[in-house]
């Protein structure tokens, strides 16, 4: 008989291999992180430009407007 020890006592499992389902899910998983880290980079440098432009504008006086006619529905008579 050979002497028992922790390596050869137990069965060592090799980790499964990669299944087709499971490296297409890594792949989506990873394009979906790339596609939201480029959506909030744009989102960042538009609001900064935004911020900055609204920042150098001149501060909008409000022009007094003409008061708005208001229509009356005619009633209908037959």
């Amino acid at each position: 008989m050979t002497k028992l020890t922790k390596n050869n006592l137990f069965k060592v499992y090799e980790s499964k291999p990669e299944t087709a389902m499971d490296k297409t899910t890594r792949i989506v998983r990873q394009m979906l992180d790339e596609e939201t880290e480029q959506r909030q980079a744009k989102i960042t440098r538009l609001r900064n430009t935004r911020l900055e432009r609204e920042a150098n504008m001149p501060p909008a006086t409000k022009a007094s407007a003409a008061p708005k006619s208001r229509r009356t529905k005619v009633a209908a008579t037959r």
